[in-house]
């Protein structure tokens, strides 16, 4: 069984890891019931006996006895870190686990990845390393960090460059969450311009997730509520916390948003800790998915929706399933992919759903989904035996498609608002390592994407020629 390391940086990324390790802790109690240490909890979990001379993990096999979350979480600020390490979730962390300041990072990218980045940098190494250590198999890297910040863009790529240093040849998956139009940081054009071109150059998949969507999610999803449409069991205004299986009070701002985003995190990960039929392993998303280095972000959707754990969903057709998950509603960006082209797509199913009943939905599907004339198959598939708590079955589509690039423009608009007049430029200049190269080198990184995948768009619909065919020289 191969395992992953999950690095959450930042105000955000630490609160949306937060929410994922909650949730999986509890779907995994959901279905241990024997109190086991078993392979699927060893992928994300390390299972320690304190009273041990050595203080070492336990093996697989054995009983359950201290669980930690293979885990690294990083902020310059206590204040988000602080809040885990009271809570209930205390227990899954250690201070080796732990890297904070007191200052923060301002709003500031160039603070963030220059200044605690040189300042952090072996720390964060000497942490990277020890929780690769503790892996039998490493398989993936796991960053969740916004955009719009100056720790989780700035520190959030410092930290992602060293990884691909470090470890060049596991893979590193990225959730970026972006920030809205009607953001209250006014210089986060500038973080999430900035941080884009170090995605571009050191990730090997980005899963873009815009706030704005998120926001319409969860108000569609309390409209449903309002209208009775999710289930007597449906509980409003609260989360559930993994060992207690019931309400832990008032629900906190962003934690609706950030469920969702944890849910699309259990659906990525199922096939690393269930078993399945048809399992993906976690490398084969670069594989399949990614024809051309830089265009690697892959557009999240997830169906059916919902924010909280127990929600005792009405069950929903399998075709009805598929559909959603292909609709503007479902998607995690602002964006309609039916009229966008698809370079690939995967779909990760979770539950008890035939083959035949996968191959029929794409077959389905198929005709209403604009593929790229050269991987007319780009299709990868898995499935997961185990679904969701509360549901029958759930599917999350990741697709490498150009509708993507609508928001990439909108950020380069709103960066070039400001950078047009240098407004709050001299916040960043005045960084040690910082010159105003790096701005423009970073909208010329994010305009080449834009065009990469307008060159794409253009060709929708026409075939391309078959390159010509080698002759043999008599």
């Amino acid at each position: 069984m191969t395992q992953s390391v999950v690095v959450q940086v930042g105000q955000c990324g630490n609160q949306v890891g937060w929410r994922f390790w909650d949730l999986a802790l509890r779907e995994h109690a959901h279905v241990n019931s024997r109190g086991v240490y078993d392979e699927a909890l060893s992928s994300f979990f390390r299972n320690v006996e304190y009273r041990r001379s050595d203080g070492g993990a336990c093996a697989v096999g054995g009983r359950i006895q201290h669980l930690k979350a293979r885990a690294v979480l990083v902020d310059m600020e206590e204040g988000v870190v602080n809040e885990i390490l009271q809570g209930p979730l205390r227990e899954v962390f250690d201070s080796t686990q732990l890297l904070t300041d007191v200052s923060g990072s301002g709003n500031n990218w160039a603070v963030g990845h220059m200044t605690y980045g040189s300042a952090y940098r072996e720390q964060i190494v000497d942490k990277l390393r020890k929780a690769a250590e503790q892996c039998d198999c490493l398989q993936c890297f796991f960053l969740i960090h916004s955009m719009g910040g100056g720790t989780g863009s700035g520190l959030g790529t410092r930290v992602l460059s060293l990884l691909e240093e470090e470890f060049p040849e596991v893979c590193r998956i990225v959730t970026s969450v972006y920030p809205s139009v009607e953001d209250d940081v006014i210089i986060s054009p500038y973080n999430s311009v900035l941080a884009m071109r170090q995605l571009t150059e050191h990730a090997d998949c980005v899963l873009p997730v815009e706030n704005q969507s998120l926001i319409e999610i969860v108000n569609k999803i309390t409209r449903m509520s309002d209208r009775g449409r999710l289930g007597a069991g449906t509980k409003r205004d609260c989360t559930i916390t993994s060992w207690q299986g019931g309400l832990r009070g008032p629900e906190k701002p962003f934690d609706a948003m950030n469920n969702i985003v944890a849910n699309l995190l259990l659906s990525l990960t199922s096939s690393a800790r269930f078993e399945g039929c048809l399992n993906m392993d976690l490398n084969e998303l670069a594989m399949n998915l990614v024809p051309f280095p830089r265009l690697h972000y892959l557009v999240p959707s997830l169906s059916p929706l919902y924010t909280l754990a127990d929600v005792h969903v009405p069950s929903t057709r399998l075709d009805r399933i598929f559909s959603d998950a292909f609709s503007k509603d479902h998607q995690l960006i602002r964006a309609d992919p039916k009229h966008s082209l698809y370079l690939a797509c995967a779909l990760l199913v979770r539950g008890r759903v035939q083959v035949s009943d996968l191959r029929w939905n794409i077959e389905r599907l198929r005709p209403s989904l604009p593929f790229v004339s050269w991987n007319q198959e780009g299709w990868k598939t898995s499935l997961c035996a185990v679904p969701p708590v509360g549901h029958a079955c759930s599917l999350l589509v990741l697709a490498n498609n150009t509708c993507v690039k609508p928001t990439f423009m909108e950020l380069r608009d709103r960066f070039t608002k400001l950078y047009k007049k240098k407004a709050h430029l001299h916040h960043y200049l005045h960084v040690e390592g910082v010159e105003q190269s790096l701005f423009s080198e970073a909208f010329n990184s994010l305009s080449e994407l834009i065009e990469d995948y307008s060159r794409l768009d253009a060709v929708k619909g026409t075939p391309m020629p078959d390159p010509p065919r080698l002759s043999i020289a008599s």
